[in-house]
């Protein structure tokens, strides 16, 4: 008897325990895709492309004149003056080429930066539609990992305490 009641036990508890809980899925992409700030987003970062090129042009510009006056200039140059406009020369392509290194970087920075206010405000959408109706958690569709999860089933605060660590 005891062996038929403990699996309808668990069976009664497993229901009530699924049925406090409600998930639901987001796509962040899509939704961002669709807000009309997105437009300016991609106009500022195109601007802020465009200023890199203009500064890699400006440093490839000055790299050539110079290469260009020292191979002008090199027949009159003493064996000091050409081995400093050497190092000057191999400096500015090391400076070219981690500009180039960087530039890729520097963008991926500034879009984040400038998509970071887009995201909060789905963020909150998502959090007043998630409380309003009773959705315990959400996840993101197009990344793994949790968009949503009601702070009632946060366990961190009280893992925290558990390890006498403060929880701000």
């Amino acid at each position: 008897m005891k062996n038929i009641l403990l699996p309808i036990l668990l069976v009664i508890i497993s229901a009530s325990t699924f049925a406090q809980s409600k998930v639901g899925t987001i796509d962040t992409d899509f939704i961002l895709s669709k807000l009309p700030e997105l437009t300016k987003v991609q106009e500022d970062l195109k601007a802020y492309n465009t200023k890199l090129e203009a500064d890699l042009k400006v440093k490839v510009d000055d790299y050539q004149a110079k290469v260009k006056a020292y191979q002008e200039g090199v027949a009159t140059m003493t064996e000091p003056m050409k081995k400093t406009k050497q190092e000057e020369i191999i400096n500015l392509e090391n400076d070219i080429a981690k500009f180039r290194q960087n530039g890729s970087q520097l963008v991926q920075f500034e879009q984040n930066k400038l998509l970071q206010p887009l995201y909060n405000k789905i963020g909150k959408a998502l959090e007043e539609v998630a409380k309003a109706e009773g959705y315990t958690q959400v996840l993101t569709i197009t990344s793994s990992g949790l968009a949503y999860v009601d702070p009632k089933f946060d366990l961190t605060k009280t893992v925290m305490t558990k390890l006498g660590i403060p929880a701000q």
